[in-house]
């Protein structure tokens, strides 16, 4: 398929922004899937990189051979984990953010109230304030600033992977990082659903959320 991750890695011209990464980052996620929107779970939170669209986890048997990047949301934004990102562009100098345990890598920009340029250091395109040495605070806008330099973006696409590495890819029940009051802006906890279901290698999130049975107090 054109645009897909194995003409990326087979060469082409690097110096554009390769399909699957372009739609990536444009890509609206966690949307209801038209395919299945009858069905319960049906959130678009899968990224196939090889047709190049968002899929819900009802569609995974006709893309079981495909690689697949789970998609998660932090705080209304989408994030992917480093580990899987890192497989198919180099994601240094991008300010990782540690939840639940895991870093994630935010897709997009966020907005903010005013711009905080000054002695701090700051995303080189949107001038959101860092930790040191990080220089950007999200995928695109490394991959914005590098085509705004001119600079080819051949140096940070990896070209030497196959789909045979993400065979071992899942997508499991942890889709939402939740912020809770003990937690910091880098650190949160994941909603998870109560009921989990093994379909063709994939762990699917399908139950709903249900608190806890009511309890009435003893009569007295």
């Amino acid at each position: 398929m054109k645009g897909s991750v194995s003409e990326a890695s087979s060469g082409g011209d690097m110096n554009v922004k390769p399909a699957w990464l372009e739609r990536l980052m444009a890509e609206t996620f966690f949307g209801g899937c038209g395919v299945h929107q009858n069905q319960r779970k049906n959130e678009k939170n899968i990224f196939c990189l090889h047709c190049c669209l968002s899929i819900c986890p009802h569609c995974l048997p006709s893309h079981r051979s495909h690689p697949l990047l789970q998609v998660r949301r932090y705080v209304y934004h989408d994030v992917v984990r480093l580990g899987d990102l890192e497989k198919l562009i180099d994601c240094s100098n991008i300010q990782p953010y540690t939840i639940n345990g895991a870093k994630v890598i935010f897709l997009n920009q966020r907005p903010q109230s005013r711009s905080c340029k000054g002695t701090a250091n700051a995303c080189c395109t949107c001038d959101r304030i860092l930790q040191d040495p990080f220089h950007f605070c999200s995928l695109s806008c490394k991959v914005d600033h590098m085509v705004c330099e001119g600079e080819g973006l051949s140096s940070i696409i990896e070209s030497d992977f196959t789909f045979l590495q993400f065979e071992g890819l899942r997508v499991d029940c942890y889709t939402q990082f939740v912020p809770t009051s003990s937690c910091s802006n880098t650190e949160a906890t994941s909603s998870i659903a109560n009921n989990t279901t093994n379909n063709n290698g994939f762990f699917l999130s399908l139950g709903s959320r249900r608190k806890g049975a009511p309890h009435r107090a003893p009569l007295s």
